[in-house]
């Protein structure tokens, strides 16, 4: 067990049976998460991006173990969290929390917020009745709210404020390990930075540890410390921010930063435009999944499973371009 860090996932996958017929026989899989790896160090921030689709939320849900693996291991805090009984689960579960993409369709409209952020404390009585008032008060003034918006229901709230009722709610249980599943790409941009600051102010007074699920390169280069690509079910690329920021290695990964756009309208930007669309992760394609789509393909990436290479400071890629 490393204390260092809060999760580590080795060779993580989650596949869906695709059924057929009257009987529902499985004819094949969905192959959602295909084999990734990485870890996260106690109080910082993983940033996971990539398309639409190529298994970001799925990665997230299944290492909070709302979804059952099909292979792999997860473990938190040096614990394998899929050995863990319903008993040993249930201790555990306050700890790990998740902020929702939609803040409006994750709040149950018949509660008012200060239910809503109290019913899970109160189900695992983490404080006493005698001061659960003002736990929830001083939880919701941490998250930029006000007491008396406690008797107020979901819809007489921005989407801004919404979030951050999400975030109170998984704060109020005093968790260590956040999972963040673009918590800001339904609000505005100016709200954006709002809670993103608000994010960044509650991991340094809480010692938090967040997995960032987003699309937003931009949001990612600001929040994160470490950063993961996937494509189609596989981690192509992972690094220290700056490692990956300044020097993109696969393929994938220059594509995606190209597309960031430059707040200088002076700086021309080489956009790497990528053909084709994204394969069925039920029948992807043989060897380097990428294959299809890359302007750097080669014979061998059409028959033959890429390997890792690393590229040091524990930066490393998924690509035959690097390690011949």
């Amino acid at each position: 067990m490393n204390d260092d860090f809060v999760l580590e996932v080795k060779d993580l996958k989650k596949y869906y049976p695709i059924k057929a017929g009257m009987f529902g026989r499985v004819v094949g899989q969905v192959r959602a998460v295909d084999g990734i790896s990485f870890r996260i160090r106690r109080g910082t921030t993983m940033g996971l991006v990539g398309e639409s689709g190529c298994g970001k939320t799925t990665v997230g849900k299944t290492v909070l173990r709302l979804n059952d693996k099909t292979a792999g291991e997860v473990l938190f805090k040096g614990k394998e969290l899929f050995d863990l009984n319903r008993t040993e689960l249930r201790r555990i579960r306050p700890q790990l929390q998740i902020i929702f993409q939609d803040p409006y369709s994750s709040l149950s409209p018949r509660m008012p917020v200060g239910e809503i952020i109290g019913e899970a404390v109160r189900e695992h009585k983490l404080v006493p009745d005698a001061e659960f008032d003002d736990y929830i008060t001083k939880i919701m003034r941490a998250c930029g709210l006000q007491p008396y918006h406690k008797d107020r229901y979901p819809h007489e709230f921005s989407g801004g404020q919404r979030q951050r009722i999400c975030i109170a709610r998984a704060l109020a249980l005093n968790p260590d390990f956040i999972v963040c599943d673009e918590p800001v790409s339904a609000l505005d941009v100016s709200i954006q930075a709002q809670i993103i600051n608000l994010l960044e102010d509650l991991q340094s007074e809480f010692g938090l540890t967040y997995l960032f699920i987003s699309h937003d390169l931009s949001v990612v280069e600001h929040i994160s410390d470490t950063v993961g690509v996937m494509y189609l079910g596989d981690m192509v690329e992972y690094g220290n921010k700056k490692d990956i920021f300044a020097k993109p290695m696969h393929p994938y990964t220059q594509a995606l930063f190209s597309a960031i756009p430059m707040p200088d309208p002076t700086i021309k930007m080489n956009r790497i435009i990528l053909e084709g669309s994204i394969p069925s992760p039920a029948n992807p394609p043989s060897g380097c999944k990428f294959h299809t789509r890359c302007r750097e393909c080669m014979e061998i990436c059409k028959t033959v499973q890429p390997q890792k290479y690393e590229a040091g400071n524990d930066h490393y890629v998924v690509c035959h371009l690097y390690g011949k």
